[in-house]
């Protein structure tokens, strides 16, 4: 049992950070474009 719950902390925190990395990429993408850094 308390494996299962070691595995669901662990799932729960890489979803976390993935959707971290996503919005981090979202936010410098949208940062190059509005700087014009497609030069």
């Amino acid at each position: 049992m308390k494996k299962l719950i070691v595995l669901a902390i662990l799932a729960a925190g890489g979803l976390l950070v993935w959707r971290k990395v996503k919005a981090d990429r979202a936010e410098l993408d949208l940062w190059t474009e509005a700087t014009g850094g497609d030069n």
